[in-house]
């Protein structure tokens, strides 16, 4: 993350770190399959499902913010090997995003408990996916003073607010979107996330001194 150094984060700092936590956890990633999988419930139990997956993704989030650096440190590895994994595994969803066929629409129900779909995989990995799991752990590896941190928890509370915000009115985005076109859209968000996907292993090459730094 640009513009952070041990105790201080700049402004550009702070812009990069909402980018990076809005793609890690918001909701472009999981907006598709949360409307699939909702589709054929009532209401009330939309909103649950609802609730369910974001309650569960900010817990991890915060959980992987205060405890990151720690993990890392039992575990041993590197920052730079955590974004080559999550840029792998970003990229295998991707790719099942963009050439998985029509007819393999597993994000359905297909009589699975709607609050299990809600943990698994509505709110890991598609509404907290790597690239979340990355910039937080990096959040925790690199804020070296009280205030960074809180900051950065800010951010981290602006972007589940913004969650928050667009997965209420998703049942109405819903209305206006017939199977074909959402089926386009998961395409096209699966490609993007496919370049995000390398981005992230291109990075974690250039923090492990495996090639030189990559332009953004």
């Amino acid at each position: 993350m640009t513009g952070m150094d041990e105790t201080s984060i700049t402004a550009a700092g702070a812009i990069d770190t909402f980018l990076v936590l809005l793609i890690g956890i918001g909701p472009k990633l999981a907006l598709v399959p949360f409307l699939e999988i909702t589709a054929s419930l009532d209401p009330a139990a939309k909103s649950r499902v609802q609730r369910k997956m974001l309650t569960t993704a900010a817990t991890v989030a915060v959980l992987l913010m205060v405890l990151g650096e720690l993990l890392r440190t039992l575990l041993h590895f590197t920052i730079g090997s955590l974004s080559i994994a999550g840029g792998v595994i970003l990229l295998v969803l991707a790719v099942w995003m963009v050439l998985g066929p029509p007819a393999d629409n597993s994000h359905r129900n297909d009589g699975k408990d709607p609050m299990q779909l809600a943990q698994f995989p509505l709110a890991v990995p598609y509404l907290l996916n790597p690239v979340g799991i990355v910039g937080l752990m990096t959040i925790s590896a690199e804020a070296k003073s009280l205030s960074v941190f809180a900051l950065e928890l800010g951010i981290l509370a602006v972007v589940l607010v913004l969650d928050v915000v667009v997965f209420r009115f998703a049942n109405r985005v819903s209305e206006k979107l017939d199977a074909n076109r959402m089926l386009v859209t998961e395409k096209v968000f699966g490609f993007l996330i496919a370049a995000i996907a390398v981005q992230l292993v291109l990075d974690g090459l250039a923090m492990s001194g495996i090639i030189g730094p990559v332009p953004h």
